[in-house]
Parts: structure tokens; C-alpha cells; sequence
């Protein structure tokens, strides 16, 4: 019987050490994506042709979908024309968005959400989240945008 209740207790420790190592990479790989994205939008920030280029991709994407139910016969011309100017709309307003505030809130979804373990990703995101939220006030400021500093968290 000894052996038996020892081998079980090495399964069980080998078993909490696998999920435990398992939640870290999860928590890793997730904080990994949140600080990329994040970099992503204070790229677009600091070249706003990039985004443009993104979502115009993204709308001809969908126009050509579009296209191809209108021509199959499943979608009415007035159907189509409110479609494509919905599309057009989500383009246009994705590319007025600040791309400073997305990349602020991802940068704080990485830091806040995905710590411990306090990763790499971390604390980069700590230290650009401070940059962004600096950037997001003046861009509103720029715009005479009034704002509290609680409204920004």
C-alpha cells in the first residue's frame, strides 16, 4: 500500500505542477498579445497611413463579400447600398478613433489583467502605459476635449 499512496502523491504533484505551468504560458502568451496590440495602435499613432491602410483593406474585404451575395442573386441593390455604406461608416469612424487611447487601454488590459506573473510583457506595458496615457491627454487637449484624470482609468 505504500507505494501505491507515494506514486499517487507524485501524480498529483506532477499533475498541479503541469496546470500551473499551463496558467503561466496561458498568462504569458495573453500578456504577449495585449502589449502587441498595443504597440500596434501607437504605431497607427505615429503613422496614421498604416491604420488607414488597415481598415480600407478591411472594407475592401468586405465589399468584395458583399459583391459576391449581390451577384449570386441572394441580396437586393438597396440591401447592398445600406451595407456598403455601414461598411464604409465602420472605416471611416475606426480611423478617427485615437489610436493613443487603444493603445493605452491595451497596454493597461496586459498590466492589470494578465499580472502576476509579472512577465516581460508586463512590465513593458507597465512603462508605455505611462507614455500613452501622457500622449492620450495631450491629443485631447489638442482637440479642447475637457477631461478628469478618473475618466481616463
Amino acid at each position: 500500500m505504500r507505494p501505491s499512496f507515494l506514486r499517487l502523491l507524485l501524480l498529483a504533484a506532477a499533475g498541479a505542477a503541469a496546470v500551473y505551468a499551463m496558467v503561466f504560458a496561458d498568462l504569458v502568451l495573453r500578456a504577449r498579445s495585449a502589449y502587441l496590440e498595443g504597440e500596434k495602435y501607437m504605431q497607427w499613432a505615429a503613422q496614421p497611413e498604416l491604420k488607414k491602410a488597415c481598415y480600407e483593406v478591411e472594407f475592401a474585404r468586405e465589399k468584395s463579400r458583399l459583391d459576391a451575395e449581390k451577384s449570386a442573386g441572394r441580396m437586393p441593390e438597396a440591401e447592398y447600398a445600406r451595407r456598403l455604406e455601414l461598411e464604409r461608416f465602420r472605416a471611416d469612424e475606426n480611423v478617427a478613433e485615437s489610436s493613443v487611447k487603444y493603445a493605452y487601454h491595451w497596454y493597461k488590459t496586459c498590466a492589470e489583467l494578465f499580472s502576476p506573473p509579472e512577465s516581460r510583457w508586463v512590465r513593458l506595458s507597465r512603462e508605455k502605459m505611462k507614455e500613452a496615457l501622457a500622449l492620450w491627454k495631450k491629443e485631447l487637449d489638442a482637440k479642447k476635449i475637457p477631461y478628469e484624470d478618473y475618466m481616463l482609468e
